[in-house]
């Protein structure tokens, strides 16, 4: 880069922040990491019937959970309305505007006609070379006066970082409004000035921005202005095809990280939602994705969101994750769901640890813990329907407990080991001639609830041995107390 990279990410506080706009935030700040530059937060708020302030602050949570630190801002339009009219008086002196007259009203039905006559819908130019008698006359008659740029023949162009040279044709612009009646500035015209105002040296965002482009490419040289280099980003698309939207599943960062996503996995996943580091790594740091990023190796083409490879990409990122960091992670969906506190967690690390190095390599979601490690936290859980079926109602069920409540109940607190459990389970199926798996399953349901899980000795250890020998009596207690199966009539 010959002068400093200057980007920011410009969302409207109307909503979220949504995939596309976090895609889009992520690459303008990889982007300025890797070249060392600066990265801005501009808050687009200047559609009061929209913006909400609960957004603003949903927003920045949002970036702050992805770890997208800005350097500069958050900088609101709202409160620049003094350097938006510093470039209107500018603007009203340059011979690439003109005065339009026109009131809603008239816009209106000229669009409702061009329609019906399957016309292209666009500014017929009524006010574009009116008279200075005809413009005196409608000033007396007290209309206001909006801003529209006036579009020279020829074509537009620029050279996109991401597609190559843009071209449109002039005609297919528009005599666009910059400046509203009121005296307020449009997007494109408020984005103009603010993009350089603070100096931002690229402009990356969502190719839906394609059409503004050229339409403020018009207004930098209607104020003599030159400007950023543009970089497009190639749309999201669902699994359908058509624009990622709420159908396909979670859209906006928050209900990601409500769902159980790392912050690191969003990065690495939304990171490669159009740009390849030019080898097969797929699972990256934060640290290796800035090192390699460049805008060159954006793909063009509109990639698909595979909510699949984003649930096996954050089990990844889970595995190799410092187990205390893990427990972290989890703290908030388990205090949530009303398994833990956060004293308990902090009292008892040690076990928290056991626990976790059980449970990490099962784990693709941090909610994973509370779905499927509910029974390490609390006795207060329903035995899996087809596990009853196959293992309590088996002939010798009530027995085997019984026999491992013995086996275990002989073993001292102190040496309840993992080895020391093993050994008294597998002398137990000896003793009686059956396989050890005759006397894991059922345990396992006992002290689970569950048919599935980490190695059932490193739950009955972690469990410990009261609480092992309690599940043991309860399940004995649920068996005795099943209904009998009603016979299948015959036909």
């Amino acid at each position: 880069m010959t002068s400093p990279v200057r980007v920011r990410i410009a969302p409207s506080p109307s909503g979220h922040l949504h995939v596309g706009t976090a895609r889009a935030a992520l690459y303008n700040w990889l982007f300025a990491r890797h070249h060392k530059g600066t990265f801005v937060l501009r808050i687009e708020d200047t559609d009061k019937t929209r913006s909400e302030e609960q957004y603003v602050d949903s927003i920045q949570a949002s970036l702050t959970w992805l770890g997208l630190n800005w350097d500069e801002g958050p900088v609101f339009q709202s409160q620049r309305g003094d350097v938006y009219d510093r470039y209107v008086e500018k603007l009203r002196h340059s011979d690439s505007v003109y005065p339009c007259y026109c009131t809603p009203d008239e816009l209106a039905a000229k669009r409702e006609q061009q329609l019906a006559d399957k016309a292209p819908v666009r500014y017929d130019g009524h006010c574009r070379d009116l008279t200075p008698e005809q413009r005196t006359s409608y000033e007396e008659e007290g209309r206001p006066a909006a801003l529209r740029i006036r579009i020279p023949e020829g074509e537009t162009s620029y050279q996109d970082l991401v597609y190559g040279e843009m071209k449109r044709p002039n005609d297919e612009l528009d005599d666009f409004i910059c400046v509203r009646a009121d005296g307020t500035p449009t997007y494109n015209f408020a984005c103009v000035i603010d993009d350089h105002d603070m100096g931002m040296s690229h402009v990356i965002r969502g190719n839906d921005h394609q059409v503004n482009t050229f339409k403020q490419i018009q207004i930098y040289r209607a104020l003599d202005l030159e400007p950023p280099r543009f970089a497009h980003l190639p749309l999201i698309l669902g699994p359908d095809g058509s624009k990622i939207s709420k159908r396909h599943g979670a859209t906006s960062v928050t209900e990601f990280e409500s769902m159980g996503y790392l912050p690191h996995t969003m990065v690495n996943f939304l990171a490669l939602l159009g740009w390849s580091p030019g080898d097969d790594r797929e699972v990256m740091t934060r640290d290796e994705i800035i090192e390699s990023f460049s805008l060159e190796r954006v793909n063009p083409s509109n990639p698909v969101f595979d909510q699949q490879k984003l649930q096996w990409l954050n089990g990844e990122h889970i595995r190799r994750m410092n187990p205390n960091d893990l427990i972290n992670a989890l703290r908030p969906h388990l205090v949530d769901a009303g398994l833990t506190t956060p004293l308990e967690i902090e009292t008892r690390w040690a076990w928290m640890l056991e626990v976790v190095t059980a449970m990490q390599e099962r784990l693709h979601l941090l909610t994973d813990m509370v779905t499927q490690g509910a029974y390490f936290f609390t006795d207060d859980f329903r035995y899996d329907e087809k596990g009853v079926k196959k293992q309590f109602r088996r002939e010798g069920a009530i027995d085997a407990l019984k026999g491992l409540a013995q086996a275990f109940g002989n073993i001292p607190d102190s040496e309840f080991t993992k080895e020391r459990t093993e050994t008294a389970l597998r002398e137990l199926a000896e003793s009686t001639g059956e396989k050890p798996a005759r006397y894991i399953h059922p345990l396992r349901l006992a002290l689970t609830g569950m048919t599935g899980g980490p190695g059932i000795f490193d739950v009955v250890t972690i469990l410990g041995r009261a609480r092992c020998l309690d599940r043991i009596q309860q399940a004995i207690h649920f068996i005795e107390n099943l209904p009998p199966v009603e016979a299948e009539s015959g036909s």
